[in-house]
């Protein structure tokens, strides 16, 4: 990347990710240009696939769950082209490392919905759960645990009581409970895995 192109967009996403400062956006551009170099997808040209995007999540924010790392890349990946974009990868950062509660709230519920239609359903929290909890040797119907979580949930969350979480009933319940933020599984940093491992295996650049 050219120094020209560089300040460009240095100048740009600091007013865009509005959480980082100039010096920080230029780390995480720098760092997008290194892992784009990993990456030997048809997208390197303009960012790094899912698969790169994952293993970052993976090694440096100690995310296990597939299917909810999944639901990242698609919530970072907003122009939908199955690549992460520079002004992707730093927006997206900005509200995944430091956004505020009402920015987290609208970022794990996107997660959550896992098809998108604008509802946490039944089905997605059981899939969610089943995930990313642990199955105990002597359960003889696990499911049937977790269907008695997917309850509690929605006798909790569900305030309109029509057997889904909208956005609104989500946004509620979190204000209300902050503990509820990721109910349905770790969709942001663990920032006891993320802080040591970051700072000595990438020069400190998620801060």
């Amino acid at each position: 990347m050219s120094k020209k192109r560089l300040q460009q967009l240095v100048e740009s996403l600091s007013r865009s990710a509005k959480h980082f400062n100039r010096g920080e956006v230029e780390c995480l551009i720098r760092l997008f240009d290194t892992l784009m170099s990993a990456s030997h997808s048809r997208f390197a040209a303009v960012g790094f696939d899912r698969n790169v995007f994952l293993d970052t999540l993976h090694r440096d924010f100690g995310m296990t769950d597939d299917v909810l790392m999944d639901r990242v890349f698609r919530t970072f990946d907003r122009g939908n082209d199955n690549c992460i974009s520079v002004v992707e990868w730093v927006e997206g950062l900005s509200v995944f490392l430091r956004g505020t509660l009402e920015e987290r709230i609208k970022y794990c519920f996107e997660v959550y919905d896992l098809n998108g239609d604008g509802y946490i359903s039944r089905e997605e929290m059981f899939q969610m759960l089943k995930n990313s909890l642990l199955k105990q040797p002597s359960e003889e119907d696990p499911d049937e645990g977790i269907k008695d979580l997917v309850d509690i949930a929605l006798k909790k969350m569900d305030h309109d009581h029509d057997g889904k979480l909208s956005f609104a009933d989500f946004e509620e319940a979190v204000k209300n409970e902050n503990l509820l933020l990721e109910a349905f599984g770790p969709c942001l940093p663990d920032v006891k895995v993320h802080q040591p491992s970051v700072k000595k295996n990438i020069s400190s650049y998620y801060f």
